[in-house]
């Protein structure tokens, strides 16, 4: 595939693992171990967490969505309940709302971060309002000082979707203590991957408890806690899930997660070759960085007119851009069932006719970079 005087073989996906020789070998030693699951890796993971973000507690679970979910129950959120969560996200955020048989009501974004807009969140909070969910859009923090304030104001909770931001931080603080409840992802487009996997981060004990029963069935100890106790007997004191995630996909978190400083600087710095590159040209507009943060780029989205045409034509170049994302709210499902409508979310709706990310993962090359943004251009977006 031509692209002016560079050629392209292999396509370009718009994120991907990175998996090393140190990666597979942790894997494993795993496999060869007395304990393939519900072992000592997953406490091991969840210290690592702890220890990179500074939260005090951390509770490893098979998804991202399932963290959400044990967030959510951590939460006490039951049917008649409402959490406010931004549109300009993966349905997931709001999904885990209605496990729980609460109501996700949706705040509009901001025009230039689409990350959620404080002032609409104090406007949609009613009796019934119960939580918060700020999701850190493309891996930029949301501004957790102002929305901290609207929830000890109003006595909510506040649970911060950094499924996009783990390694990033706001006014010098760490993503995964800057709310009650942090969820993060380990798929593999994320920045640590475990193949699926999840965790949330909290200094909260009783939140911590409750979602590590809730992760196994509302089981109080797990069959390893029971065999170093000699013991047999459990109890099932909630209505859980199986939410377990293995240790072999926990040693491969620990594993990755040592090289996550490294990867996030080469993020940050793919970002300012594509930022300086763009500089200028009113056809393609990087969204906006906050100041005072540290953005950990999982996406790099950019606004161009003519969007569904320029994605055609990056991936008929073998570039794989991407859309995030549909609001939450223009899905059918939630039109069907929770009766919402165009205009709902008027900025949230209109970015997202003109929004597209395009490639961001630490194993691009800068001739990788030469071609995508040469493509870019030439293509006339």
């Amino acid at each position: 595939m031509k692209g002016g005087n560079t050629i392209k073989t292999a396509f370009i996906p718009y994120g991907r693992q990175s998996i090393d020789a140190d990666d597979i070998r942790a894997v494993a030693e795993v496999l060869q171990s007395d304990f393939i699951t519900t072992g000592p890796k997953i406490a091991e993971f969840e210290k690592a967490i702890c220890d990179f973000t500074g939260a005090k507690f951390a509770v490893a679970v098979s998804s991202g969505t399932a963290a959400l979910h044990c967030a959510m129950f951590a939460a006490g959120i039951r049917p008649g309940d409402e959490v406010i969560v931004t549109p300009m996200t993966f349905a997931a955020s709001s999904n885990a709302i209605l496990y729980c048989g609460g109501t996700p009501v949706f705040a509009d974004v901001l025009p230039d971060s689409l990350l959620i807009d404080p002032a609409e969140v104090a406007k949609k909070i009613t009796k019934r309002t119960k939580a918060v969910v700020a999701v850190d859009y493309a891996g930029q923090p949301c501004d957790y000082d102002a929305l901290r304030n609207i929830c000890t104001k109003n006595g909510l909770l506040l649970i911060s979707d950094a499924c996009h931001s783990l390694g990033g931080g706001y006014r010098n603080r760490k993503v995964g203590t800057l709310a009650d409840m942090t969820v993060f992802s380990f798929h593999p487009v994320k920045h640590v991957t475990t193949g699926e996997g999840g965790m949330i981060a909290t200094d909260n004990s009783d939140f911590a408890a409750r979602m590590r029963a809730f992760r196994g069935h509302g089981i109080t100890t797990d069959y390893r806690q029971r065999e170093e106790k000699g013991s047999w007997f459990y109890e099932m004191v909630e209505l859980g899930y199986n939410y377990r995630i293995t240790d072999f996909q926990c040693a491969l978190g620990i594993s990755q997660l040592k090289k996550l400083p490294g990867w996030i600087s080469r993020r940050q710095e793919i970002a300012e070759i594509y930022d300086s590159s763009f500089k200028n040209n009113q056809s393609i507009i990087p969204v906006a960085k906050s100041p005072n943060i540290s953005h950990a780029y999982h996406l790099y989205v950019v606004r161009i007119e003519g969007r569904d045409q320029a994605y055609t034509k990056l991936r008929n170049a073998g570039i794989g851009a991407n859309v995030h994302y549909i609001p939450v709210h223009l899905h059918p499902y939630y039109k069907k069932n929770l009766n919402t409508h165009e205009g709902l979310c008027p900025v949230a709706e209109a970015a997202y006719n003109r929004i597209i990310s395009i490639p961001m993962f630490p194993g691009l090359t800068d001739k990788d970079l030469t071609y995508i943004i040469a493509t870019i251009k030439q293509a006339g977006i």
